[in-house]
């Protein structure tokens, strides 16, 4: 009995040390997907066409200043004020059109990229259950140290998952 339960504390660490460890780095895999290319020519797309929108705004926002400006002697004081509060208003505009572009377009960026993660993931996770594995951690968040020697690099797994080269 003594030599039975000497026996199992002596293979316990050794089980304990038998578990499989990996790490990935997800970031190099969504950067080869073909989702992530499709997006972020999407979303580079919709900043242009936000920017060309606002240009145009500001271009004409130019153009009423500076007629402004040169037939602002001769006009009476009523519609000097009315063309500053036209004027006052259009800047309004373009500042409330640049913070709403900016807020839809990451909005746009994070629903884009939650699909691209999400595949990422559920590919991560079968590799892990596929392999055996206790844990797989993602090094693309900086982690600071992964033994080379007791963590398995499962990236190329991952990306075979996903068919990507």
């Amino acid at each position: 009995m003594k030599k039975l339960l000497l026996m199992l504390l002596m293979c316990a660490p050794v089980a304990a040390f038998a578990q499989k460890f990996g790490h990935v780095n997800a970031q190099e895999i969504i950067q080869v997907m073909p989702e992530y290319t499709k997006a972020k020519t999407e979303i580079d797309a919709l900043q242009k066409q936000y920017e060309d929108d606002l240009k145009g705004m500001q271009d004409e926002l130019q153009k009423k200043s500076q007629s402004y400006e040169k037939e602002q002697a001769t006009l009476p004081e009523n519609i000097k004020q009315r063309r500053e509060q036209e004027l006052q208003e259009m800047y309004q505009k373009i500042q409330q059109s640049y913070q709403d572009n900016q807020q839809a377009l990451a909005r746009a960026s994070q629903e884009k990229m939650m699909a691209i993660q999400t595949k990422v993931i559920d590919a991560i996770k079968q590799v892990g259950q596929a392999g055996g594995y206790v844990y797989i951690m993602d090094i693309a968040g900086g982690v600071p140290y992964i033994s080379s020697t007791l963590s398995t690099d499962v990236t190329s797994e991952v990306k075979a998952k996903l068919g990507l080269k």
